[in-house]
């Protein structure tokens, strides 16, 4: 079956963004708090945010689940006064929950000593020798911080490096990062240029670029203005989510190596459909749904992270009752993957 945008879809045309789950409420939706009338109400308990908007906009949000049994976001926040454009200034945080969906406390910045703790498009991973990594790019050069401890202390390991390999060395900057630990051990970078970077030599690199970015030529999908790659591999296939922002959609796209072969899925989200909703059927509408991450719970994706923005970003100019934050999405891995699986599999046959 084809979906409307000329790839394979599940039965009925079912995309990503079908398989999002209803959020169950932490705390209580309120109408009691900062925010626009479409993401009202709302549960301020779930996710990463500030319940006042006297200090921090948030951004980003990676969580990862530690040995404790708790809940790590590393997300970055900057100071509310300055608007959304207080981005620039972003600066690189650890959050905690005992709950996947929050509410996550804002545990202060992560490497206070470097550059006063200075970081954006914040991501995180654990390592193949048992450590944690948190990288950060587009204001600092794909800078990587391990840990043995999710709660720190973080040293600055280095910046990555990329080898063009004959390929265009802008394709390689650090920007928009997401980064993932190949099943063969291998480090895959998708950065906002949508090239594939690989490392056989480790988190540092040098990375290779595989050619140019896997975005042109796609059926189906935006030819501009692409960013915020997401990156992960489940049911046997490698999975990327990128957001157009002028279009305010985003799409899915697979590979069977995460190199090659990608191919248009179809819609993964939308800000002005209805997947942002509870368990009692209220939805909230938030204007910018973007920075999407993937938390993975025994091979599948358990739930989405986004950041979101209440109001157009050039609406939000500090001190007002606008703002952003992190929120948490569950989401139907199990179901996802074996619908996905079993299209490859009849892909693969019509192939032959």
């Amino acid at each position: 079956m084809m979906s409307s945008l000329g790839a394979w879809a599940p039965a009925a045309d079912k995309t990503l963004i079908d398989y999002f789950l209803p959020m169950p409420v932490q705390g209580r939706l309120t109408k009691d708090v900062w925010g626009a009338d479409s993401v009202l109400p709302r549960d301020p308990q779930n996710g990463l945010e500030d319940v006042t908007m006297k200090q921090w906009c948030y951004w980003d949000g990676q969580i990862i689940k530690g040995p404790e049994g708790k809940y790590h976001m590393f997300a970055s926040r900057w100071d509310q006064s300055r608007g959304h454009n207080g981005w620039f200034g972003s600066l690189a945080v650890h959050a905690v929950s005992g709950n996947i969906i929050g509410p996550y406390a804002d545990k202060g910045l992560t490497w206070p000593d470097s550059q006063g703790g200075k970081g954006h498009n914040v991501t995180a991973l654990a390592l193949p020798d048992k450590r944690y990594a948190v990288v950060v790019s587009e204001t600092r050069p794909g800078d990587v911080f391990v840990s043995k401890s999710l709660d720190g202390p973080w040293e600055q390991l280095g910046s990555i490096k990329v080898d063009p390999d004959g390929f265009n060395a802008r394709d390689g900057r650090m920007s928009n990062v997401s980064m993932m630990v190949r099943p063969d051990g291998k480090f895959e970078i998708v950065p906002r240029s949508g090239a594939i970077l690989i490392s056989s030599d480790g988190i540092l690199g040098p990375y290779r670029i595989q050619g140019p970015s896997i975005y042109p030529g796609i059926p189906g999908l935006p030819t501009r203005n692409l960013e915020d790659p997401v990156i992960w591999y489940s049911g046997d296939l490698y999975h990327i989510v990128v957001n157009c922002w002028s279009e305010r959609k985003a799409f899915h796209l697979t590979s069977p190596d995460g190199i090659g072969h990608w191919t248009n899925r179809g819609l993964a989200y939308d800000p002005t459909t209805s997947f942002v909703r509870y368990k009692d059927g209220t939805i909230n509408h938030w204007d910018k749904i973007e920075r999407p991450a993937v938390v993975l719970a025994d091979g599948h994706v358990a739930c989405f992270t986004f950041a979101v923005l209440d109001v157009p970003k050039e609406q939000e100019r500090g001190n007002d009752n606008h703002g952003s934050k992190v929120i948490v999405v569950p989401f139907d891995g199990k179901g996802f993957d074996k619908d996905m699986e079993r299209i490859a599999r009849a892909e693969k046959q019509n192939v032959r």
